[in-house]
């Protein structure tokens, strides 16, 4: 049996780094963790993260009815039990404010790839989900799409969620990428992204499956996707208003690689003008 003061201790630490790290302020923010079937520890509503004790968490079931805690539960419980539902192999799920990948979730700007090799390990494709108001079942739907395929995802306006085998590795996500999307903010300021290459890429991918961490690049589905250019997730990004401002596409690498409309649209151009220009010298 788990044990449940323990993991208690646990969330009280991690929501100290959450508020210490400025991805909570005031009150923001959620910690929950599956300890049973129909049992889940979570954060009280109303409640800074970085001030909890052990007897402030509270106790609900599956359907979100709390069954202990002499605090409100929190208001957000239902997206955590969403994808404790979705994914049985997760135990614990964070949702907090980083305040860098909340600035893509404010743009709707999907995360580059291929730009750091400890992201493409531990991230890959990172999906931002359409918005809808916070802590109603709509907004706990909103997660649905992508929760079978990631780890860490984008909430659009909101902020993020993470999810793991426990408490900690479930935070270790949202660190990594606030920490990612504040290094692309800089490098963004300094002039450019550069990407590596797909065959470096693909390399990580190589790596990724050795080490035991799953990737839906390394599926069937998606062998002949182009690796660096989001393709996991592009078919949201209409229905969440997702699309690139800030940083350009990588170039299209390798056979697998997809001629982009743009792309397409530019060669019939240039194909015509050639054609009306040698038309016009056979005069």
């Amino acid at each position: 049996m788990d044990n449940v003061h323990r993991i208690k201790q646990d969330i009280v630490e991690i929501g100290k780094r959450i508020y210490n790290k400025g991805f909570a302020a005031a009150n923001d923010g959620n910690i929950s963790v599956r300890v049973g079937e129909n049992e889940v520890l979570c954060t009280p509503t109303m409640h800074s993260k970085g001030f909890l004790k052990v007897d402030d968490i509270c106790t609900i079931d599956m359907a979100g009815k709390q069954t202990a805690g002499r605090k409100k539960r929190s208001s957000e419980a239902l997206l955590h039990l969403e994808i404790y539902k979705q994914r049985s192999d997760i135990k614990s799920v964070v949702h907090c404010h980083p305040p860098h990948a909340t600035a893509f979730a404010v743009a709707r700007e999907p995360i580059p790839q291929c730009v750091l090799p400890e992201v493409e390990v531990f991230l890959g494709d990172v999906p931002i989900t359409k918005y809808e108001t916070p802590g109603g079942q709509d907004f706990a739907d909103t997660i649905r799409p992508f929760v079978d395929r990631t780890n860490v995802i984008i909430l659009a306006n909101h902020g993020t969620v993470s999810f793991g085998e426990n408490v900690e590795r479930a935070y270790w996500w949202t660190e990594i990428l606030d920490a990612y999307c504040r290094i692309l903010i800089l490098a963004k300021q300094l002039g450019k992204v550069h990407y590596f290459s797909e065959e470096k890429e693909r390399e990580l991918l190589d790596l990724k499956q050795q080490w035991g961490f799953s990737d839906p690049r390394n599926t069937k589905e998606f062998e002949d996707c182009d690796v660096c250019a989001n393709d996991i997730f592009r078919d949201s990004w209409a229905e969440s208003g997702v699309e690139r401002n800030a940083f350009e596409a990588p170039p299209a690498m390798g056979p697998r690689a997809v001629k982009s409309p743009a792309s397409a649209d530019t060669a019939e151009l240039i194909k015509t003008i050639t054609e009306q220009v040698m038309a016009q010298l056979q005069k």
